[in-house]
């Protein structure tokens, strides 16, 4: 609005702005000069226009804490921390064997040595520790370089794959954020590319196949598999496994249900061992770890054998130590023991043993390669990888079938030199077999994985025994126990008197039958069946197929002694009658060629 003064004209001083033109006049219409009203709507502001600027303080953002707790080891430390782990129950385990089994003092010297050669023959070595602390202190992320340039073992092939995975995965991802960091310098470049796809998609395609080329086709999103921390050959079974082949290095007669009998008793180690190991040692794993390092059931023969072959294979062909073969003789008397069989029933099994090439290796790249006469001849037999005892009880099976026939047809000698003399009578050892699995049974302890049985049905020896079982189970170590209180001063717990060492094998030799069993008569009959005439040989892969029931007796009892399935050991049996039938009819055919060459 113009300010309160009088017209130069007429000294009037009412002013107005007319609407129409914007003019300010005095009431006698005369127009007010050096005066302008402008109005403009600024939508944009131009290079020049005053902007205010916002004004940062100096001060540093405080950074992020990690909620994670500093003592907890993760990635390449902590699983250098696990093998430290189970290096400690190592040798707990082998403290407890030298003092079940009175072991001699080099059986410690073995397993360490076994135990450094099982570290540098895993698929992935754990990285040194030094290194990893240097890594920590300095705050160094990037990967070691020990893992970088470990050479596989034959046995990574699973984690080759996902290193290679996870090399694509990497290397996408600096290429994507390489091209983000160049597209401003590019921009030229970008847009002659641009103005090119423009044209080519503008133009109309000749043909169908053209078009179909000319159409991009959506990238595939590969899904990475998460790399496992810990793999097989880093659980504890591997511990195991060495004492198994610290066992065969020291012709030491053991089975692998011997060590699963300690570890289900909890006299070995192996079970929630975090109760065992000291609390400098367990404050630095976290969840997975201890997740790893307890087993909730004892490892089965199959996966123990799978591993000791493993590991006893690479042994020998990475640094050529062979592991000896077992000691077979108290081993195969074992066998026949627990089948009731006697003395002569052994050196029968001995004896087809040695014919048939039974495997006394832990891997069949340890025994010598078969005779090849032709090309095509093998150089090894099938099931030769089998589990060494269950082999040796399938050969005294194979034995039984011979002398017994065990498919419900009785089987008569006819003369008396026929070694199935000196044998007991059928009827009597299916009867002395039945006894021995009641008896067994009934020594079951209660504690016993296999039998499933209720704190009711157990009397008062029992309930001791399973209370002793708790106290040893589940109580921690004994520097670890609470201090002296109102429960342990009122109840206070008695002292166990240790039992008696058992043997070198940790179990108890087979309790003779009750009965004496009677020798098998002979029989002049002509019409009877002789022993080894009307073999059957049952396929196992007839899954719909059934077995008499003596074979199912005995199958059974070998297969529970071995602590492996039925069907496996009939598998073995199957193999090993197919070799003695090959054998046999290469004896008869050596037969004939010399009366072919006798009579010409």
């Amino acid at each position: 609005m113009a300010p309160r003064r009088k017209c130069p004209v007429c000294g009037s001083k009412q002013w107005h702005k007319e609407p129409s033109s914007g003019l300010i006049t005095c009431s006698e219409g005369h127009v007010l000069q050096n005066y302008r009203n402008e109005t403009r709507e600024v939508t944009e502001l131009g290079p020049h226009a005053v902007r205010k600027r916002n004004l940062k303080s100096g001060r540093k953002k405080k950074e992020r804490q990690s909620k994670a707790d500093p003592k907890l080891y993760h990635g390449e430390r902590a699983r250098f921390h696990y093998f430290q782990c189970l290096q400690v129950i190592l040798r707990m385990q082998v403290t407890a064997l030298m003092r079940l089994w009175e072991l001699p003092p080099e059986f410690e010297l073995v397993c360490r040595d076994i135990w450094a050669l099982n570290l540098s023959l895993l698929p992935n070595p754990p990285s040194p520790e030094p290194l990893l602390h240097a890594h920590d202190s300095l705050g160094d992320n990037q990967p070691s370089k020990s893992d970088h340039t470990a050479q596989p073992s034959p046995d990574a092939g699973e984690n080759h794959d996902d290193e290679t995975l996870a090399d694509t995965d990497a290397n996408d991802s600096s290429s994507s954020s390489s091209s983000g960091s160049e597209s401003y310098s590019s921009s030229s470049e970008s847009d002659s590319e641009l103005d090119e796809l423009m044209r080519e998609n503008s133009e109309t395609p000749s043909s169908e196949e053209d078009e179909l080329e000319s159409t991009p086709r959506p990238k595939t999103t590969s899904r990475v598999r998460k790399r496992r921390t810990f793999g097989n050959y880093d659980a504890p079974a591997t511990t195991i496994s060495c004492l198994v082949l610290a066992c065969w290095t020291l012709r030491i007669p053991i089975i692998y249900t011997d060590f699963i009998k300690l570890i289900e008793s909890y006299d070995l180690p192996y079970l929630d061992p975090l109760r065992l190991l000291p609390e400098n040692m367990t404050r630095h794993l976290r969840k997975h770890t201890v997740q790893a390092l307890s087993p909730h059931f004892s490892p089965t023969p199959l996966h123990l054998h799978r591993l000791s072959s493993r590991l006893a294979r690479l042994m020998y062909s990475t640094y050529d130590i062979y592991t000896p073969e077992m000691n077979a003789a108290p081993v195969l008397w074992k066998s026949v023991r627990a089948l009731q069989g006697t003395p002569t029933l052994y050196v029968l099994t001995k004896k087809l043993a040695r014919l048939v090439s039974i495997p006394l290796t832990l891997h069949r790249s340890l025994a010598p390669a078969l005779v090849r006469d032709k090309k095509r001849d093998p150089t090894f037999h099938k099931q030769d990888s089998a589990v060494p005892e269950v082999a040796l009880v399938a050969a005294v099976i194979v034995v039984m079938k011979m002398v017994y026939g065990l498919d419900g047809s009785p089987r008569q000698p006819r003369e008396t030199e026929d070694p199935a003399c000196a044998l007991p009578t059928l009827s009597e050892l299916i009867q002395a077999i039945r006894n021995a699995e009641k008896a067994a049974d009934a020594s079951t302890p209660p504690f016993a994985t296999d039998r499933h049985r209720s704190v009711l049905d157990m009397d008062d020896n029992m309930l001791d025994e399973y209370l002793q079982f708790c106290e040893k189970a589940l109580l921690p170590r004994e520097d670890r126990l609470p201090p002296r209180n109102v429960t342990t001063d009122h109840f206070p717990l008695p002292e166990h008197t240790s039992p008696s060492s058992t043997s070198v094998t940790g179990n108890s030799p087979e309790k003779p039958p009750d009965s004496p069993m009677h020798a098998t008569a002979v029989d002049e009959n002509s019409d009877a069946v002789r022993p080894g005439q009307n073999y059957p040989i049952y396929n196992t892969q007839d899954i719909l197929g059934t077995v008499p029931e003596d074979l199912e007796l005995v199958v059974g009892r070998a297969a529970r002694w071995a602590g492996v399935d039925e069907d496996y050991v009939l598998g073995v049996v199957e193999r090993f009658e197919r070799r003695v039938v090959r054998w046999m009819e290469s004896v008869k055919r050596k037969e004939r060629n010399e009366r072919t060459s006798a009579s010409e």
